[in-house]
């Protein structure tokens, strides 16, 4: 598989500092950087359910979300090998990598006939015995979610979904925390008015 190679600014990431590391993140990043096998297995463990919920929320799809968390670790390896892994924030790089994917993905489903994606996607709805305005709601705001931007995307995924503080959020996509509040607004905002609008 020829697979792009995607990562978080690296320009960001090597203007933080080192003592915002704590010493167990450091001791995983060195052990990475050796491609250790034992702490390549750790950081699989530690982290992959944490990446599949991710993308399993934007998608809606257990398959596919679990074929691309999968994929996240495997350009986890292949850029690290290559000396281009990350350099500070390892759970940073996997939900941004996953979300890179994750956009792509969607350009390529929208990119092939409607019959084809009929064809191959499986239905993500709800079990039908589930209330259907639930289910229109969910659906309403999954589309809604699709016209933000990528950012305004990964910031209401990590916040609203994954369950992140702001102080978390802001570490994870190397932004302060105003911003992060500003980019939160701007994509609640938007959310609303793009749900006003559908039919």
């Amino acid at each position: 598989m020829n697979a792009m190679v995607y990562s978080t600014n690296p320009t960001k990431e090597q203007g933080l500092s080192q003592s915002t590391m704590s010493f167990s993140e450091e001791n995983e990043l060195e052990d990475l950087k050796r491609l250790d096998p034992q702490a390549v297995s750790a950081i699989y463990d530690r982290y992959f359910s944490e990446v599949y919920r991710f993308v399993c929320y934007r998608l809606n799809d257990e398959h596919i979300a679990e074929d691309i968390a999968s994929d996240v670790f495997v350009r986890l390896l292949e850029t690290t090998q290559a000396g281009r892994g990350p350099q500070t924030n390892l759970k940073s790089w996997l939900l941004s990598t996953a979300s890179h994917i994750v956009i792509d993905h969607l350009r390529k489903a929208y990119r092939r006939p409607e019959s084809e994606l009929l064809e191959s996607l499986k239905d993500g709805t709800p079990d039908p015995s589930q209330d259907f305005e639930v289910r229109e709601s969910d659906r309403r705001i999954k589309r809604a979610i699709g016209t933000l931007t990528e950012e305004q995307q990964f910031v209401i995924t990590l916040r609203f979904n994954q369950g992140y503080s702001l102080d978390e959020t802001a570490n994870l996509m190397n932004k302060n925390v105003n911003s992060v509040k500003q980019l939160q607004f701007r994509a609640l905002a938007a959310l609303n008015r793009t749900m006003s609008e559908m039919p």
